[in-house]
C-alpha cells in the first residue's frame, strides 16, 4: 500500500473518531436522526435585585419564603433549613426533623445557612431584610428574592399580587424542572380568580377583618398582605375606609362597634393565631365572631354570608392557598 493511500486512511479515520466523539458529548443517534440531548445546566431567574444565574434542580437549598413552602413540598424538593417557629405545624418540613430550623425572622439563626453550604437560598417576605447579611454568608450560593409588593404604598397591590404569584411560580418551576407543574398551578390560579370575580355582584359591601388573641381587626381596602389587594382584583365595595391605614398583622384599631356601623354585606375573616404554631390555646375566630355582641345584627353575621380564609394562611401564603381562598370566595359569593 503506498504512503498517499495509508495518508488518506488514516485521515478518514481520524474524522469519524472526532464526529463519534462530538455525537457522544453533546447529541445522540436516533434512526439516522440527532437528537440535541444537552441540559441546561443552569437558568436566569430574575428578582426583584436583577437577573440571577441558578443551577437547575439546585442541591442543598433553603427557603425562608412563605409563599413557596407548599408548592415546595407538592414537588418533593427537599429543603435542608427552613423557618419552622413560622411555619404551619404541618408542613412535612416542620415535621422532618432532618430540617435544620432557622426560627423566625426577629431572631434567626443565620449562621444554620452558611454550615449548610447550600447551592440556593430562597429570601422573600419575612426574611427580606436579611438579604444582603444572607449573600455575605453564602457568597457561593444562588441568592433569590421572589418578593413582590403588595403594601397600600404600591402602584398596583391587586396586579402586583397576581403577577408576582405567577412569576414566582414560573421561576420556581424553572429551577426545580417542575414546568409543567407550575404552568399548571397558574391555570388554575387565573381560573379561580375569574371565578371568583363572577361570582360578586359588583354591589354587596365587603368588610375584612384579622383576628388575633381573641381581638377583632379590622383589615383596610387596598392595605395588608392578604385581604388588602382583593379589594383591587375583584372590584370589592368597602363597607368602611378609614384614613391613615396600616398593613398591620393584628389588623387597626378601629372599634367593633364602627365596624359592626358600617353594616357590611359580607365579613371576610383571616384567623391570625390559626396559623401560628406556637398557639395552642388560641380563641378559634369563628368563635370570636359568633360571641361578639355588637356584630350579630349586622347583614353579614345575620344572613351567615362570612368567609373564612384557610386556617394556614397567615404563614403559608403559597399560590395553593390563595387558589383555595378564592374558591371558598365563589362558593359562597354564588349561593
Amino acid at each position: 500500500m503506498g504512503k498517499f493511500k495509508l495518508t488518506v486512511i488514516i485521515a478518514i479515520f481520524a474524522v469519524m473518531l472526532v464526529a463519534c466523539s462530538s455525537n457522544e458529548t453533546g447529541k445522540t443517534e436516533n434512526n439516522g436522526q440527532v437528537n440535541d440531548s444537552t441540559e441546561a445546566s443552569t437558568v436566569e431567574i430574575t428578582d426583584i435585585h436583577g437577573t440571577v444565574t441558578v443551577p437547575v434542580n439546585p442541591k442543598n437549598v433553603i427557603s425562608l419564603d412563605s409563599r413557596t413552602f407548599e408548592t415546595l413540598a407538592d414537588w418533593g424538593i427537599e429543603l435542608v433549613a427552613a423557618p419552622k417557629d413560622v411555619m404551619p405545624a404541618d408542613s412535612p418540613y416542620v415535621t422532618n426533623d432532618s430540617v435544620k430550623n432557622i426560627g423566625n425572622h426577629r431572631e434567626p439563626n443565620l449562621e444554620i445557612l452558611a454550615a449548610a453550604d447550600p447551592e440556593l437560598v430562597i429570601v422573600g417576605q419575612r426574611f427580606a431584610g436579611f438579604y444582603d447579611e444572607i449573600k455575605k454568608l453564602v457568597p457561593n450560593a444562588a441568592v433569590i428574592d421572589l418578593n413582590f409588593d403588595v403594601s397600600e404604598e404600591a402602584d398596583a397591590p391587586g396586579e402586583n399580587l397576581v403577577n408576582g404569584f405567577k412569576d414566582a411560580t414560573i421561576s420556581l418551576g424553572q429551577i426545580f424542572d417542575k414546568n409543567e407543574e407550575a404552568k399548571q398551578l397558574v391555570a388554575d390560579f387565573d381560573k379561580a380568580i375569574e371565578a371568583a370575580k363572577s361570582a360578586y355582584n359588583g354591589t354587596d359591601t365587603v368588610m375584612s377583618v384579622i383576628v388575633s388573641s381573641g381581638n377583632i381587626g379590622f383589615s383596610a381596602p387596598h392595605s395588608g398582605r392578604v385581604w388588602g389587594p382583593m379589594y383591587e382584583i375583584f372590584g370589592w365595595a368597602p363597607a368602611l375606609e378609614v384614613g391613615n391605614a396600616s398593613s398591620d398583622h393584628q389588623g387597626d384599631e378601629v372599634s367593633v362597634e364602627a365596624i359592626a356601623q358600617s353594616n357590611p354585606d359580607w365579613l371576610f375573616v383571616l384567623d391570625r393565631d390559626a396559623a401560628v404554631s406556637s398557639t395552642t390555646d388560641a380563641v378559634p375566630a369563628q368563635d370570636v365572631i359568633d360571641n361578639s355582641p355588637a356584630l350579630q345584627n349586622t347583614t353579614a353575621v345575620s344572613k351567615g354570608q362570612i368567609v373564612y380564609a384557610p386556617n394556614d394562611t397567615y404563614t403559608n401564603e403559597s399560590i395553593q392557598t390563595y387558589i383555595e381562598l378564592f374558591g371558598n370566595l365563589t362558593n359562597s359569593l354564588a349561593k
